[in-house]
């Protein structure tokens, strides 16, 4: 079968390709006076001596006659069922025999060891972690693998520990393909690096009689934008062009002077005509960026939104110049409501953080599990209900 890669599969009905176990004194000893040749790799087996395999045949009698002389006691212990998604990989006497199961499988008392390998398909996750990409962003990444056995004994003779290496070239892998690209190739061809992660993995992992079946490369968020492009054209989000609104000046101090309106810059125009300016000595005091983030949210409140959420939250925004204010965001009744002050009820968590660290959470530069663990964001009530907020987060894309 070959999927949109061009990497062709192996089969999935290719259970019945090992030998089936067989059962009694002669096919125990298959392998003893004839021994077999293994295949190439770490684990090949080598010819024996006649000396030796007069020894291991010897050894294998006397177990089979202790097998026989303590029968059914033995029995208990001896016999072993293999289910058919499994394979039992037998050593006698530190020298590896052909997979056994499905079915019953006798094992030779004090000679024999073995171990189970599972056929079925498995999966793991590679963990989010940063990685930077050609152009300079800083992304946040993880990958879903999914993965089978093929050889049982390859899996077991190749490599100690089978998950622990396949989710390390994994993870390599993943991070020298994006190393290459830049934010707009990742962005846009996921379904192609994902391909390529594929054919990369498997290059390794065949050697481990493993497969890798499927990779779903997972971009998490974009921690920062990248180097070579404008401020201005980086901010994807209609909450984030709000929040540098509110700002006032620090597009500026991004971007290193002024920004032109360009196709993707949102400008905001005020349809209510401005009061004549009033004389006075000092400056007019300016309004707190708080106020404004928060006001921000009102149009992404909806129904759906409430009824996931069901909670009341109190923030209490410490303000550059020291002093403190309060705000709430009330998702417990209708399409849900944020305003300045305490809410009208009580509230199921009280949240307290700094202005900086609130507009990072709305512009999504910083999760509300990552700020509570790092101190950034102190938390009075239920925790679980102040991770909901990643609701909020997510509804704002």
């Amino acid at each position: 079968m070959l999927c949109r890669s061009g990497y062709r599969a192996l089969p999935l009905g290719d259970f019945d390709r090992f030998q089936q176990s067989s059962f009694g004194f002669l096919g125990s000893q298959k392998g003893c006076l004839s021994p077999e040749r293994g295949g190439a790799g770490p684990g090949a087996d080598v010819p024996q001596s006649w000396a030796s395999c007069l020894c291991h045949g010897l050894i294998s009698v006397l177990g089979f006659l202790l097998l026989l002389l303590t029968f059914p006691v033995s029995g208990w212990f001896a016999l072993k069922i293999v289910p058919t998604y499994e394979r039992m990989v037998v050593f006698r006497l530190g020298r590896i025999r052909t997979p056994q199961g499905p079915g019953m499988v006798l094992l030779l008392p004090f000679i024999d060891s073995f171990q189970r390998v599972d056929l079925r398909t498995r999966a793991f996750n590679v963990p989010p972690c940063k990685l930077a990409s050609k152009d300079g962003a800083v992304l946040s990444v993880g990958a879903d693998v999914q993965f089978r056995i093929w050889d049982p004994v390859l899996s077991v003779m190749a490599v100690k520990d089978l998950n622990t290496a396949t989710r390390m070239t994994a993870q390599n892998a993943m991070t020298k393909a994006l190393l290459k690209r830049p934010l707009r190739e990742i962005q846009q061809e996921k379904l192609k690096i994902s391909d390529q992660l594929l054919l990369e993995i498997n290059d390794v992992t065949r050697a481990w009689g493993l497969e890798v079946d499927r990779v779903e490369l997972a971009v998490e968020a974009m921690l920062q934008p990248p180097q070579d492009s404008p401020a201005g054209s980086s901010l994807d989000s209609t909450l984030q062009q709000l929040a540098l609104h509110f700002l006032g000046g620090g597009v500026s101090s991004v971007a290193g002077g002024a920004l032109t309106p360009g196709p993707d810059t949102l400008e905001m125009v005020s349809e209510v005509e401005p009061p004549a300016p009033r004389c006075s000595a000092g400056p007019s005091p300016k309004p707190p960026v708080a106020e404004g983030l928060l006001t921000a949210l009102q149009p992404f409140l909806t129904d759906a939104l409430v009824s996931q959420v069901g909670a009341c939250y109190q923030f209490n925004v410490g303000l550059p110049s020291g002093s403190q204010s309060t705000y709430f965001l009330d998702l417990t009744s209708g399409q849900g409501k944020v305003g300045h002050g305490v809410p009208d009820g009580t509230p199921d968590v009280v949240v307290e953080l700094a202005e900086a660290d609130l507009r990072a959470l709305l512009c999504r530069e910083l999760r509300p599990l990552g700020a509570y663990m790092s101190g950034r964001l102190k938390v009075k009530g239920d925790l679980a209900v102040v991770m909901k907020l990643e609701a909020v987060l997510r509804a704002m894309k």
